[in-house]
């Protein structure tokens, strides 16, 4: 038996809370990114490791935020603790893989390909390994055709993201950046669901349950918490909220002097004390 899927049991509501939750994981991680790249190498690895985990947890928060108006009609969701996790920490891991290629090796060629494309795998291993933590009489089946744009998708998004945070044009490019990587992510997760069908067990009435959003919300208290914190991370530092850097990376800066620099003339005062007047110019020795 064909189970009933409803994505939109809120209506609007859900897809609008997740596309804002994408974009804000994408703007500080994307920031973040940016950051990496116009300091010390001592500094890059903390602000690459932050990016990382603010998009990880912004792409996490924004798929479970979505799945809340996610139901069956015919039977009730529940969500495996454990694997739901995992999905984070595989996000986590695979989206910090692409970051630190590109903070590394630059938002171009090579590394900028390997890196999006490392990305976009580890968002949509996290969409189909948390869907395999939903737990349901039923079995989830998926089209292949459609499961792979959605993955394309996903790589296309991620690559596209990386190039915006390596052009370090400021605060509003990252912004809009952002909101189309958080459309894309969207755009992703609702593909891989139109994807999926679900075949029942049995023929049961539907049963009591908790709500998919009962389930979910206190799981995404750390997650969303993370990214507030981080938030206020990036809204304290000066350059987030910058325009273009208006510095070059530390380990290519000259050196700064200590003390305001000071006005020379154009011309350099002769080296030998002028001679006072009335004295000889003469440098033959005088006769005594």
């Amino acid at each position: 038996m064909q189970g009933t899927v409803d994505g939109f049991s809120y209506g609007l509501v859900t897809p609008l809370v997740a596309f804002l939750m994408a974009s804000l994981g994408g703007a500080l991680g994307l920031r973040c990114t940016t950051r990496s790249m116009v300091v010390s190498h001592s500094w890059r690895p903390g602000w690459l490791a932050l990016g990382s985990a603010a998009i990880a947890s912004g792409i996490w928060t924004m798929h479970f935020v979505a799945m809340m108006g996610f139901k069956v009609k015919q039977a009730p969701i529940h969500y495996d603790r454990a694997m739901t996790f995992a999905s984070l920490g595989v996000a986590i891991v695979m989206v910090g893989i692409g970051i630190f290629i590109v903070g590394y090796k630059g938002a171009k060629g090579t590394a900028l390909f390997t890196g999006g494309t490392i990305t976009g795998l580890g968002i949509a291993s996290m969409h189909y390994l948390g869907m395999a933590g939903m737990r349901l009489n039923g079995q989830l089946e998926y089209n292949t055709v459609t499961v792979a744009v959605s993955v394309v998708i996903a790589m296309v998004a991620a690559t596209a993201a990386l190039w915006a945070a390596g052009q370090v044009r400021g605060f509003l490019w990252s912004v809009g950046a952002s909101l189309v990587m958080g459309l894309a992510v969207s755009g992703m997760h609702y593909t891989g669901m139109a994807a999926l069908s679900v075949h029942l067990h049995g023929t049961r009435a539907p049963a009591a349950g908790a709500s998919p959003a009962a389930l979910l919300w206190p799981m995404l208290v750390g997650p969303l918490a993370f990214l507030l914190l981080a938030g206020v991370v990036v809204m304290f530092d000066p350059l987030m909220v910058m325009g273009k850097p208006d510095w070059t990376p530390v380990e290519h800066k000259p050196g700064v002097p200590a003390h305001p620099a000071v006005h020379h003339p154009a011309h350099r005062p002769p080296l030998r004390p002028v001679r006072q007047p009335g004295r000889s110019g003469s440098r033959t020795p005088q006769n005594r």
